[in-house]
């Protein structure tokens, strides 16, 4: 097994570890953002950037989106097939819809894969210098959100 294959297996090991239960988002309760399944309004208020979504999609360090999802990135060769592609993310979803799986999709289905990219409460199995810090920043939400409702076919 190469280094690239030990480092995607540890990575996905973590990011499965940190998805549990009980979420909320920094300094505010999850259910008190969520409205008819979705949360409609920005986290705090910020604007994505679509160009930055996209790379944070497809690195493999920061998003590990790919790992277990594929849509229309044809310079990346090792693309996941656990979850549903992105493909037409944008117009099967809304951006508040998008908002909730990202933040937490727990409250969509209990038995997602999907972590809660940001969360920090609630997570069993944290290690130590990751406890109270959560995988995507609030602008990094924001800015997968506004690349994912670009993707309409």
């Amino acid at each position: 097994m190469g280094a690239k294959t030990r480092a995607f297996g540890l990575a996905a090991i973590l990011l499965l570890a940190l998805a549990s239960s009980g979420v909320m988002v920094r300094g505010q309760g999850i259910t008190e953002l969520v409205v008819a399944g979705e949360i409609p309004r920005p986290l705090n208020g910020l604007t994505g950037d679509a160009a930055r979504g996209r790379t944070i999609i497809t690195d493999r360090r920061k998003g590990l989106c790919l790992l277990c999802h594929s849509g229309p990135f044809p310079e990346e060769r090792f693309q996941g097939t656990l979850a549903p592609t992105l493909a037409g993310t944008g117009k099967r979803l809304t951006e508040g819809a998008i908002r909730l799986r990202l933040v937490d999709g727990r409250k969509l289905n209990q038995q997602t894969l999907m972590p809660p990219y940001h969360a920090t409460e609630g997570l069993s199995q944290v290690g130590q210098n990751w406890r109270d810090k959560t995988i995507f920043s609030a602008q990094d939400v924001e800015d997968v959100v506004a690349f994912l409702k670009t993707l309409q076919e």
